[in-house]
C-alpha cells in the first residue's frame, strides 16, 4: 500500500509538473506582497490535505496547480505540500457505505487535520462532504465544475443500456442511488457491492467479478481515462449524485492567510448549483444510506434543478424539479426536499432505512452470474 501510494504521488506530480505554468507576477498583488517575504523564508506556505487515491491526488495536484497560477509566491513546488491522509472510507473496502455508515467517511480523519491544523486546507470530491460541517470550518472555493454525468461500462464493450442487460446479469456498484436508478430500469440484473478506487474496480471488471459498473465521468476525466467508458449517460437514464464533478476546498473560519488564497480561486455558478443541491440533501437528511440523487445547473443567472428519491429496489421514485433565480439557489433546494419528503411521507423514508439494511446489493461480496 506504502509502495502504491509513492507511485501515485509520482505519477500525479509528473501530470503536474507539465501542465504547471507559473502565473505572471501582477496577479492578486496585494495578497503577493504580503506573503513574499515570508515564503522566501518559510516552505511550505499552505499544507494540502487530501485521501491518497490516485483520484484524489489528480485533484489535489489540480489544486496546486491553480494556486500556482494565481499567486507567483506559490508556484515553487515546495510552496503547497500535499499531505495524503488515510480515512475510514479508504481502509474499509470490504464494506458497504451503507453498512459503515454514509457520508463523512471519506472525511472524517480529514477534518481532524484540519482542526488540529495539520494541514491549512483539504481538497475534496464534493459529495463526499456531510451537510453538516465539522464546527469552525467551511468550504469556501468550489473549483469549475466538471461533467457530471455518470458512464455506464461494460465487461463486453458493446452494451449501451441499462435496460439491454439480459436477466441475470451482475452490475457492481457501491452506490445506492445508482442502484436504484439501475432497479427502476431493470429489474432482472443483480447489483453487487463493488469498491475501491477508479484502477480497482476497472481490474476487477475485468477479470470479470462483475459484469458491467458505473462511474463518475468526471473521474476518468480528470485522469484520462475516458477511453474506458462504454457510454455516457445523461441525466434523463441516471440523474447524478449531489455535488457529482464538483472540487472543493475546505479551511478553517478564522484562518484569513488560507482564505485570502482560496476564496480567489472559487467559481460562483459552480457554487450557487451545489449549494442548491446540498440545501436539498440536508432537507432530506441525506447519505449513503439513501437513494437521493439531484442536479442544479446555472445559465445566465437562471437556476434549474432536478430531485429524486428513490426506494433501494427502484420501486418507488419521487421527482421534483424547480427553477429560479441563481442567488436563491439555497432557497430551492432546501425547498424542493421538503416537497418530497412531504410527497413520500416519513414512514418511507423509516421503511427505506430500514430495507438499507437488508438489500442484497448492500452486503453482498461481487460474484459472477
Amino acid at each position: 500500500a506504502a509502495a502504491f501510494g509513492v507511485l501515485a504521488i509520482a505519477v500525479a506530480g509528473a501530470i503536474y509538473k507539465r501542465s504547471h505554468k507559473t502565473a505572471p507576477h501582477g496577479s492578486r498583488s496585494s495578497i503577493c506582497r504580503a506573503a513574499e517575504g515570508a515564503a522566501a523564508a518559510s516552505m511550505p506556505i499552505l499544507k494540502l490535505g487530501t485521501r491518497g487515491s490516485p483520484l484524489a491526488l489528480a485533484q489535489a495536484y489540480e489544486a496546486k496547480k491553480r494556486l500556482a497560477e494565481a499567486f507567483p509566491e506559490l508556484a515553487p513546488d515546495e510552496a503547497v505540500e500535499i499531505r495524503i491522509i488515510s480515512t475510514t472510507g479508504d481502509q474499509r473496502l470490504e464494506i458497504s457505505l451503507a453498512e459503515i455508515g454514509g457520508k463523512g467517511l471519506f472525511t472524517r480523519e480529514l477534518d481532524v487535520a484540519l482542526v488540529s491544523k495539520e494541514v491549512d486546507f483539504c481538497v475534496h470530491s464534493t459529495k463526499d462532504v456531510p451537510t453538516d460541517l465539522v464546527p469552525d470550518t467551511e468550504i469556501c472555493t468550489f473549483l469549475p465544475r466538471e461533467d457530471t454525468r455518470d458512464v455506464l461500462i461494460s465487461g463486453d464493450g458493446t452494451t449501451t443500456k441499462i435496460e439491454d442487460f439480459p436477466k441475470g446479469t451482475v452490475i457492481g456498484t457501491a452506490s445506492l442511488r445508482r442502484q436504484a436508478q439501475i432497479y427502476a430500469k431493470n429489474s432482472g440484473v443483480t447489483c453487487v457491492n463493488f469498491r475501491g478506487n477508479v484502477q480497482t474496480r476497472l481490474r476487477k471488471l475485468k477479470a470479470g467479478d462483475v459484469n458491467a459498473t458505473l462511474l463518475a465521468y468526471a473521474g476518468l476525466k480528470r485522469m484520462n481515462m475516458e477511453e474506458h467508458a462504454t457510454t455516457i449517460l445523461d441525466w434523463d437514464q441516471m440523474l447524478p449524485a449531489i455535488s457529482q464533478g464538483a472540487i472543493c476546498f475546505q479551511c478553517r473560519s478564522n484562518d484569513e492567510k488560507t482564505l485570502g488564497y482560496l476564496k480567489a480561486l472559487s467559481h460562483e455558478p459552480t457554487r450557487q448549483a451545489v449549494c442548491c443541491e446540498r440545501a436539498f440533501l440536508a432537507a432530506l437528511d441525506g447519505n449513503c444510506k439513501t437513494p437521493i440523487a439531484g442536479q442544479a445547473q446555472v445559465v445566465d443567472g437562471q437556476l434549474k434543478f432536478t430531485g429524486l428519491v428513490c426506494s433501494p429496489d427502484g420501486q418507488r421514485n419521487f421527482r421534483v424539479e424547480r427553477s429560479g433565480a441563481a442567488e436563491e439557489g439555497e432557497t430551492i433546494g432546501r425547498e424542493a426536499g421538503l416537497h418530497i419528503r412531504n410527497e413520500a411521507g416519513e414512514k418511507f423514508f423509516e421503511e427505506m432505512q430500514e430495507y438499507v439494511q437488508q438489500v442484497a446489493a448492500a452486503n453482498t461480496k461481487p460474484t459472477k452470474s
